[in-house]
């Protein structure tokens, strides 16, 4: 069977624009973290957002070097089309990742298996994987974001200046560093990473 008449071929071209986008709107969204002052958690965002560039990369070298040069490939499929605030988008990033772990990729990963594209089926698992961790990232995000904890825990933590290294332990942190004078949105984010089985 040729390559460009199998469904891994269309599910890496969709893998493609959608890791592609996905990238852009985090980007988007760390934009507007910066604009508001929210330095580290912008910092964030962007190292999520790199790393659906390296995805996209990933799926395109796949897409290419099994076959001739590709001058287009014709689509139909669906892709997220959201804004909003810092808040939103962060939610919306958070709901995203989780479909792409536990929907799209599995099923992307099968098409593969089925049609006897090992590596490609284990490079749907292993984004698949990445996926799960940054769900976790944005759901913790969007969920201390949206209750004004990101600078706060219950308990005594290490807190961290992100511009001269100034640190202190306490439940919240500094709104200006003492050292610096730099605003709380440089201090260090607590993204905490919870144990699963992938």
């Amino acid at each position: 069977m040729q390559f460009d008449k199998t469904k891994t071929y269309t599910n890496l071209a969709r893998s493609f624009a959608g890791e592609s986008q996905a990238g852009m709107r985090y980007q988007l969204i760390a934009r507007e973290a910066m604009a508001q002052g929210y330095i580290t958690l912008a910092d964030t965002i962007k190292v999520l957002a790199k790393n659906e560039t390296e995805h996209a990369r990933r799926f395109f070298e796949e897409l290419n070097k099994r076959g001739e040069y590709l001058e287009n490939i014709d689509l139909n499929a669906g892709y997220p089309f959201h804004g909003g605030d810092i808040e939103q988008g962060l939610k919306n990033a958070m709901i995203d990742e989780r479909k792409e772990h536990e929907i799209i990729y599995p099923a992307f990963q099968k098409d593969a298996e089925e049609e006897g594209f090992k590596d490609i089926a284990n490079l749907f698992k292993l984004v698949a994987q990445v996926e799960v961790r940054h769900e976790m990232v944005f759901k913790y995000l969007y969920e201390a974001f949206k209750k004004g904890v990101l600078y706060s825990n219950e308990s005594p933590i290490l807190y961290v200046c992100s511009e001269c290294g100034y640190m202190h332990t306490a439940t919240k942190a500094w709104n200006v560093c003492p050292l610096c004078q730099s605003s709380q949105g440089y201090v260090e984010l607590h993204v905490p990473f919870e144990k699963e089985k992938l």
